[in-house]
């Protein structure tokens, strides 16, 4: 056999280190690229204004809820809120 065809054949009776690790290597890199892409969102969601508005309100109180002990995630939280 000459070398390029010991880059597609596995020989299973080898029990080489070397051979193993090709092996192993080949594999990987057949399941890495034989990912299929995800498929494209075809409608967004839609959110209406009364979800919007409840979101912001439970933002609002768990703000409320953590001024004491974490004033910084309070801000984030009413940001978030505020962003819609």
């Amino acid at each position: 056999m000459s070398a390029t065809n010991n880059l597609i054949y596995i020989d299973l009776t080898s029990t080489r280190y070397a051979s193993n690790v090709a092996a192993a290597a080949r594999q990987l890199i057949a399941a890495l690229f034989a990912v299929k892409p995800r498929p494209a969102v075809v409608a967004e969601e839609v959110v209406t204004p009364r979800q919007q508005e409840s979101a912001a309100s439970w933002l609002n109180s768990m703000a409320n809820d953590c001024e004491r002990h974490s004033p910084n995630l309070s801000a984030e939280l009413r940001y978030m809120a505020s962003r819609g």
